[in-house]
């Protein structure tokens, strides 16, 4: 664990790592991928181009079934690919030992854990038991005694010189980014508003599908993804992201104590219905026996949906979960999120009237003079030009577009790579990970 001196940037961090990667790269000493027991697509992120550093030999163990044929047919898929095929070579153990036999093999050195969540916190204690590094889908933990053991995994980690990591891809996408780095310019944005109850500073809101398409056929939902008991109440799993969104951008680099840092101030949730013909869709399977508890007149209730109400550090946050069966045609997930300054909104919006793909937008405060703000737009846009070439904010009536520019584009995969190859991360990334996972489970057992 390294613990940077506040001199020291973030930006400076992941310059070092990558000096120190490319070291580790060439004394071929590189990350061999073992994926266990895979049931979400979020198993294959890591392997969605091969990467230096990362050897395309992996080893699968899982259970015999759909869930990993679905899981080896989107591998094969990328391989095969007419446009940047991979090169990933599958070494495939299925069978009702697996979890056993992977232990026991051992034949690498970073375990991807990406499936029901129900399991997580088993498979997670023993793969760091065994001295492997984790990469774990979100939510790492859905429940209040998952909060409990995950906390017990850090310090195992800690003491097995391993690291647990859960990548946060809207880290990485450049609405969110420039959000971030717009939030930073003081004659801009000012400070964080402490906001209120009704009027929260930092909103994050995302909806969702059960229903998607991959091409011309819906992707594949194991039937447990409707169970509660298995994968966690909505409030507990998307939400995630939408907590870490709120900590990085509104605290970056800032080292979060959840004991102190955060309060939950109120909470709810509420079902999306689906009919037994929605159902099959998404799973190809008729309702299992566990799901009949919520079934009402054939009709399965889901707790997909919620919000949570808290605090961090004394500003108000609120984050919003929504699931619907099936997105419009020509629509897709979005996400919404809003940080109220004292001298400026900074608003993502996208919706309609932005075709689904993300915008972020500016506006001025109450009682900002028109004409000091913008003076301040044009000089922020001048600064923002050098680090992203054709960089633009244009007025669009009472608000600014901004226009995003030319950019490096990097993902979670990158960033998870340059962590395992120095074992270290950020001081902040440990404890605000475990500070998210308490906002998002502390909620149960707590709603209105």
């Amino acid at each position: 664990m390294i613990n940077l001196k506040n001199k020291f940037s973030e930006v400076v961090f992941f310059l070092l790592l990558n000096i120190i990667a490319a070291q580790g790269i060439a004394q071929n000493n590189p990350i061999k991928l073992i994926v266990l027991d895979p049931g979400h697509g979020h198993a294959t992120y890591m392997q969605g181009r091969m990467y230096e550093g990362l050897d395309p030999e992996v080893y699968v163990y899982a259970p015999a079934g759909p869930e990993v044929e679905t899981y080896l047919k989107s591998i094969n898929g990328m391989n095969f690919r007419s446009s940047n095929p991979t090169k990933w070579k599958m070494v495939v153990y299925t069978g009702p030992d697996y979890l056993e036999k992977m232990l026991a093999e051992k034949n690498g050195n970073a375990v991807i854990i990406s499936g029901n969540n129900s399991k997580k916190a088993e498979y997670m204690r023993k793969s760091i038991e065994a001295g492997l590094h984790v990469l774990a889908d979100k939510p790492m933990a859905v429940t209040p005694e998952d909060f409990a053991k995950l906390k017990k995994s850090f310090k195992l980690a800690h003491k097995n010189k391993v690291l647990i990591f859960d990548p946060m891809d809207l880290r990485y996408d450049i609405s969110n980014i420039l959000q971030k780095e717009l939030a930073a310019i003081p004659e801009l944005f000012g400070n964080l508003k402490n906001g209120s109850l009704d009027d929260p500073s930092l909103i994050q809101e995302n909806l969702h599908h059960f229903l998607k398409f991959s091409g011309s056929e819906p992707a594949r939902r194991p039937a447990w993804f409707f169970d509660i008991d298995q994968q966690g109440h909505g409030i507990t799993d998307v939400s995630t992201h939408l907590v870490d969104m709120s900590q990085w951008a509104g605290f970056p680099e800032v080292i979060l104590n959840y004991k102190k840092d955060i309060k939950i101030l109120s909470s709810k949730e509420w079902p999306t219905d689906l009919t037994p013909s929605e159902f099959k869709r998404v799973t190809r399977v008729e309702y299992p026996e566990y799901l009949k508890k919520y079934l009402k007149d054939s009709i399965i209730s889901v707790l997909a949906n919620g919000e949570i109400n808290y605090t961090i550090k004394g500003i108000h946050a609120k984050v919003t979960v929504n699931w619907r069966y099936r997105e419009p045609l020509g629509s897709s997930d979005t996400h919404y999120a809003l940080m109220r300054g004292t001298k400026a909104d900074l608003e993502l919006r996208q919706g309609v009237e932005e075709k689904y793909r993300a915008n972020l937008y500016i506006k001025p405060a109450p009682g900002v003079p028109a004409a000091d703000f913008v003076s301040v737009i044009e000089n922020v846009k001048n600064k923002m030009k050098v680090k992203y070439p054709g960089f633009d904010i244009i007025q669009k009536d009472k608000e600014w577009i901004v226009i995003p520019g030319e950019f490096k584009r990097t993902n979670s995969a990158e960033v998870a790579i340059g962590y395992l190859l120095n074992n270290a991360m950020p001081a902040w990334e440990i404890p605000n990970m475990i500070a998210k996972y308490y906002t998002t489970t502390k909620v149960i057992g707590l709603k209105d």
